[in-house]
């Protein structure tokens, strides 16, 4: 080492450094990956190393049988109810970014749900959803709205926002941190200035917070619907996809095809399937923002 150049001295210090994540990355991520997109065009049944290619039919099963990529229906509630998340959380967000007494209290509060584990979560909202002993049908008798008790979880109408209300609870504290990290990176000479020349709380809103946080906002919605479309936990464990099928989720659908019926050549294109919607949640999202901007 000591008659090598220090630029090449350097040159090796970088290549070894990022050898071992690369061949991590390499290993647990795009090798998986491939191996992935190779057997979702196979009929493997995840034990046997023999497989047959299929071609395109594994694809043409998803997007034909509407057991299958229809479920994507019962998972707009959960699209819904994160639009609206989103909003409660940004005005959670100018609320407690503003001087208001025991504001970093409510912060917390707001927060904790997230910290929490998804699956107890889940089994706490069992009880609270339960529908002879459940707290929310309790707390409607005692309001005497005996005519809103409903099985919350046995109900095929309202099943999906029942587990998206979850959801609701426990990431709309995480979104708003991060709107209000956001909210606290605006100078705050631009209000000064706003507030100098005229401008109301709605306007100074409206023209000068959203404009400046539109990546952020960006990024939560991209979470947010991302989340949606792959949304797991609480529909296996609350409803197993019940009743009659109504909570079945399109990953639920897929862990299904997987591992009870070993057809993991469908449940890897049904995988690929997921990725390439995310990628285009992400790319109209970018295309819309850009749009707005321009």
């Amino acid at each position: 080492m000591n008659g090598m150049a220090y630029k090449t001295q350097r040159k090796l210090v970088i290549i070894g450094f990022l050898a071992v994540p690369v061949l991590l990355l390499l290993t647990f991520t795009y090798y998986p990956a491939v191996r992935l997109i190779y057997y979702s065009f196979t009929d493997w049944d995840g034990l046997n190393n023999h497989v047959s290619w299929l071609g395109i039919d594994n694809y043409r099963e998803i997007f034909s049988n509407p057991d299958l990529f229809g479920v994507f229906v019962h998972q707009i509630p959960y699209v819904v109810v994160g639009v609206v998340q989103n909003i409660v959380a940004l005005l959670f967000a100018v609320i407690l970014n503003s001087k208001l007494r025991g504001r970093n209290v409510f912060r917390v509060i707001l927060f904790l749900p997230f910290i929490m584990n998804a699956v107890a979560v889940a089994f706490m909202f069992q009880y609270v959803f339960d529908t002879t002993t459940g707290s929310l049908n309790s707390l409607l008798g005692l309001l005497g709205l005996d005519s809103w008790k409903q099985s919350w979880l046995g109900n095929t109408s309202i099943v999906n926002y029942s587990l998206a209300s979850i959801g609701f609870w426990r990431f709309m504290g995480y979104n708003m941190v991060i709107y209000l990290g956001a909210l606290q990176s605006i100078p705050a000479d631009m209000y000064e200035a706003a507030t100098l020349d005229g401008a109301g709380r709605m306007q100074t809103f409206w023209h000068m917070t959203l404009p400046n946080m539109t990546k952020i906002i960006q990024l939560n919605m991209f979470l947010t619907l991302s989340g949606a479309i792959a949304v797991f936990d609480l529909p296996f464990v609350l409803t197993h996809g019940g009743p009659a099928g109504a909570s079945e989720t399109f990953v639920l659908k897929t862990v299904e095809t997987a591992f009870q019926f070993n057809n993991f050549g469908l449940a890897s294109a049904m995988s690929v399937v997921l990725l390439a919607l995310t990628i285009l949640i992400l790319g109209l999202q970018n295309l819309v923002i850009k749009r707005k901007e321009g």
